[in-house]
């Protein structure tokens, strides 16, 4: 989609203009991150399951090196293809000549985010190959030409309403209809001639475990299965950081992935590849795109722990009023806001600011990222680099100024409950991003300061 990428408030904005629909898209996350809760506190050692992953991770994050190259030795040994690519372009790159190698025009792909962060469809669609996207999700967004919303939920942003227009427009269904049953099986009939005549397979990768050589893709479908089962060659495209030492750790990621995520015990599928079968190419490609740079910047390297469970996009105040889309980024709400100033700090400078620092998506996080905190400091970094509006520059001064000093704090406060008292037009008007989403506060007679003062008799 070749249209201009508006800031994340001018979008929220938009956005909220339809509240029933936001109250709708706000109370339907919630349900979901209601059955994160239900599920964790039925595990007395769902702390030590979150303290676990999280040292794994760390041990991976510090030794990135050695076991990149121990999964790279032991795929090879099992007969995997394995591809290094330094940014999106490349791993686009490398899809295209796999391609053409087998001399195909078409492609079945299950989720991977790691493809939407490298923009692969649009890549491949311009060099003349259809990919079809078996996620239903993702094949509704798909045929409606949108973006993923959620890294987990694809079409969240989507009534039954929505889909039922779509599938009338693009598979003929009936018109008005919102059965999910019914819909549900025009797309299962739909992609059953897409998986029975694709040779080629793509997926994304969950983990992949240095000590095998294999790695685990998780679904709730069994669409990746049905795409690799039927294929001859078999594509996963994975960002490094997935990679994980052993197998006996992957008991800890497949117990805190499903139940962040949507409050199941488990995936529905966690299947395995470790070898591809008899007559059967496989291909891994190791992805970079920023993530070295992002594995050296000390504050934000914890992101790289991601399991891409989207507990922090559900429990988001933000993400849940304004919106995927608003993100402008292949990860939204809290986690994509820390990953995308990575890979462009011009363009993504606003997503850190669309956050109330409340802590909750660090709360949630099963590995333990400290979200919020990154988000904080990625605003110290951008402001200080130039990479905010002069306005928003100038008021952060600003305010930084009255704020060190306590004289200063007290005359502001003062000519502000005068002026909110007196001149009310002063700050109910439009120049007061505040005053546009909601009303004005009525002005205390006195400030917390004099009060203790007076109470307090000093």
């Amino acid at each position: 989609m070749n249209t201009p990428i508006k800031d994340h408030a001018t979008a929220s904005g938009e956005f909220n203009k339809d509240e029933d629909y936001v109250n709708w898209h706000d109370e339907t996350l919630w349900f979901v991150r209601s059955k994160r809760d239900k599920a964790v506190f039925q595990i007395p050692e769902w702390e030590q399951l979150r303290e676990a992953g999280s040292q794994i991770k760390n041990h991976g994050l510090s030794n990135m090196h050695d076991l990149l190259v121990q999964f790279e030795e032991k795929a090879t040994q099992n007969g995997i293809k394995v591809h290094w690519a330094a940014d999106g372009k490349e791993h686009n790159e490398i899809v295209l000549s796999i391609l053409k190698k087998q001399g195909v025009t078409r492609m079945v792909k299950s989720k991977s985010m790691l493809t939407e962060e490298c923009h692969l469809n649009d890549f491949l669609k311009e060099k003349g190959i259809e990919v079809i996207d078996s996620d239903l999700g993702e094949r509704i967004v798909q045929m409606r030409n949108e973006p993923p919303s959620h890294i987990v939920l694809p079409a969240i942003h989507l009534k039954k309403a929505d889909v039922g227009e779509t599938f009338h427009i693009h598979l003929g269904t009936e018109k008005g209809a919102t059965d999910p049953q019914y819909l549900t099986e025009a797309a299962r009939q739909h992609l059953r001639d897409t998986f029975l005549t694709r040779k080629v397979a793509l997926t994304g990768v969950n983990f992949a475990i240095a000590e095998t050589g294999g790695f685990v893709v998780c679904t709730n479908e069994g669409n990746a299965d049905m795409g690799t089962h039927l294929a001859d060659v078999h594509i996963a495209s994975m960002g490094f950081e997935k990679i994980i030492p052993k197998a006996e750790h992957l008991s800890v990621f497949l117990r805190l992935l499903a139940r962040s995520a949507t409050g199941q015990p488990i995936t529905t599928f966690s299947s395995h590849f470790h070898k591809p079968r008899e007559g059967q190419e496989m291909h891994i490609i190791l992805v970079d795109n920023g993530r070295t740079t992002q594995l050296g910047r000390p504050d934000f390297r914890n992101s790289l722990k991601c399991i891409r469970c989207a507990a922090c996009m559900n429990t988001c105040p933000v993400y849940r009023r304004s919106g995927g889309f608003s993100y402008h980024s292949a990860v939204a709400g809290p986690i994509g806001s820390i990953l995308a100033p990575n890979l462009d700090m011009a363009k993504n400078a606003d997503l850190p600011f669309a956050s109330t620092l409340c802590g909750s998506c660090s709360n949630v996080c099963p590995v333990k990222i400290d979200i919020h905190d990154q988000l904080y400091k990625w605003r110290q970094v951008l402001v200080q680099d130039g990479h905010v509006s002069k306005v928003k520059a100038v008021g952060i001064n600003s305010m930084a100024t009255v704020l060190n000093s306590p004289k200063f704090f007290r005359t502001a406060g003062k000519l502000g409950r005068f002026f909110m008292k007196n001149a009310p037009f002063l700050v109910n008007n439009s120049m007061n991003p505040w005053y546009n989403q909601r009303e004005m506060p009525e002005p205390p007679k006195k400030s917390f300061r004099d009060w203790y003062i007076r109470e307090k008799g000093l």
